[in-house]
């Protein structure tokens, strides 16, 4: 199992956050920063590789990562046309990385309890996280669903069918494989300013990925300040609760 954290965005909607470093070094409480939190926790849960893409101040991400001393062998993957393009060529880029391997994917500005580790780490299918318990958000992804299995993900869909779901994955190695081919067609002919679902999507159901239920568990994206100073205060209560 290798994980996989993308890292590559600009994060412009953070203002101040991101002006001298990457969205995953904003501070959410308790001494960590999002990224610190996240290999933490992926150290603890048994996670030795990693994979990490890299954006603007990439080496204030890397000095930072080396700061924290965790048991983990990490390896970095420069995305130089961040501006340009979309997380689907440091994806690409990433991908000689991955083959093979059982993946742990997740969006760089994510916050997640230690238990939905658990879970993601402990499925035999490949998964992404889902909630039900949420209205469906106006501007966030959506998972669309048939008999059970995901079949589109995207920020356009609505319907009964649909449910809010993050950026979370465990992928099959198989299963991932099937999506970095879609991923390296959609680079090959230019497509590079959508996300890499848009390559999930034109499989149209044929790349195996399941609901994995958050059931109102913490798992949620930063997208700006309002969402950092909310999904901090959701952190420091579950970190008091995960202590107890």
């Amino acid at each position: 199992m290798k994980a996989l954290i993308l890292n590559s965005g600009l994060g412009s909607r953070m203002g101040v956050h991101t002006q001298d470093k990457p969205k995953c070094m904003a501070d959410i409480g308790a001494g960590f920063t999002i990224l610190s939190r996240q290999l933490t926790q992926l150290a603890t849960a048994g996670v030795t590789e990693v994979v990490i893409t890299t954006g603007p101040f990439a080496n204030a991400l890397m000095a930072h990562v080396a700061g924290l001393h965790l048991p983990l062998q990490v390896t970095f993957v420069p995305c130089p046309d961040y501006a340009a393009t979309n997380y689907i060529v440091s994806m690409h880029r990433a991908a000689p990385e991955l083959r093979g391997h059982d993946v742990l994917l997740l969006h760089g500005d994510l916050v997640l309890e230690s238990s939905v580790y658990a879970d993601l780490l402990a499925s035999d299918q490949s998964v992404m996280t889902v909630d039900a318990t949420l209205p469906l958000p106006e501007k966030d992804f959506k998972a669309q669903l048939a008999n059970g299995r995901i079949v589109a993900v995207g920020v356009q869909l609505f319907g009964a069918d649909c449910v809010a779901c993050q950026p979370a994955y465990r992928w099959r190695a198989a299963d991932f494989a099937l999506w970095l081919d879609a991923i390296a067609a959609f680079v090959e002919q230019g497509d590079v300013r959508v996300y890499a679902e848009n390559a999930f999507n034109a499989a149209q159901g044929a790349i195996p990925l399941q609901p994995l239920a958050l059931e109102g568990r913490l798992c949620h994206e930063i997208d700006n300040p309002e969402d950092l100073a909310a999904v901090s205060r959701h952190f420091l209560q579950t970190l008091a609760q995960e202590a107890l």
